[in-house]
């Protein structure tokens, strides 16, 4: 496995793996890897030929400027997580290597970016879609691999290959958990040991929740959420909302058409963290 910070040294090394006539799988990260980011590693192990890894802490998409100081970076741990997988590049740059002038392009994902996550972190996914536009003009992935639990995030990426025209394949992967069912995330490494025994709680909800859809309207199922998960001192829930999964607008009433999934994001302390479920009204 090879480690590169430079966009040349990374393309030579790409040219050469397509010669051969490999396939290129890319995921894009920020680090902090944990085993649901090497779910997504094996996966395209498995779909294509050659595996590159980003590892980049991208600033632009970060709205809290203390969120991007805190978020945990440790290089050498990532790449020694990598190295026996199925990763044969990692792609750690620095930012003046990805933005060399300041990335000044605006997107408008219309209602996909206003609600949820877009409507309490503004200019997040502009962020989003500058860095992984960016990354995909650098590498040419023919598969890139994204995790549900960014549930938002991922339907940002679609609309902005649809919209650019870019000649990739987006694969979805599931959310990957803890054994207690907490939804893996970099950001667990952050809470203490009361906080981490805590954010189980936002999962336990959810499952809760799921198994509510014949008992308890749209409306009250939501109120019952919230209320749950902020039942526990040390949770702080700044949404929940059940949306249709392809439109991101919030579901009033069973009987819509389309899937409907149950999007949060709770704060546990200050760690912000997200999960999601879908929902699902069984027949009597």
């Amino acid at each position: 496995m090879q480690v590169v910070k430079h966009i040349n040294e990374l393309q030579l090394i790409l040219n050469k793996m397509r010669m051969q006539g490999l396939t290129i799988g890319f995921v894009p990260t920020m680090g902090a890897l944990h085993i649901g980011h090497l779910s997504l590693v094996e996966k395209a192990g498995q779909e294509t030929g050659f595996v590159v890894v980003s590892i980049f802490v991208n600033p632009t998409q970060f709205n809290d400027q203390s969120d991007l100081s805190r978020y945990p970076r440790n290089l050498q741990k990532d790449v020694e997580l990598l190295a026996p997988g199925h990763c044969q590049l990692v792609f750690a740059p620095e930012p003046e290597e990805i933005y060399p002038e300041p990335d000044t392009r605006q997107f408008n994902f219309g209602s996909l970016e206003q609600v949820m996550e877009g409507k309490f972190r503004p200019g997040h996914f502009n962020g989003v879609a500058q860095v992984v536009s960016r990354l995909f003009d650098i590498v040419q992935p023919d598969k890139a691999y994204f995790g549900m639990k960014d549930f938002q995030q991922l339907a940002i990426i679609n609309e902005m290959v649809r919209r650019l025209e870019i000649p990739v394949e987006i694969v979805s992967c599931p959310i990957i958990r803890e054994s207690d069912g907490l939804a893996m995330s970099s950001r667990n490494m952050l809470l203490n040991p009361d906080q981490r025994k805590a954010a189980v709680h936002i999962s336990t909800t959810l499952f809760e929740a799921a198994n509510k859809t014949n008992g308890l309207n749209v409306e009250d199922l939501c109120q019952w959420v919230v209320k749950r998960i902020n039942e526990n001192e040390f949770l702080n829930t700044e949404y929940f909302e059940i949306v249709n999964s392809e439109t991101l607008l919030p579901v009033k009433n069973w009987n819509e058409s389309g899937e409907k999934v149950g999007c949060v994001a709770v704060h546990c302390g200050k760690i912000r963290l997200i999960d999601n479920m879908k929902f699902e009204v069984r027949s009597a």
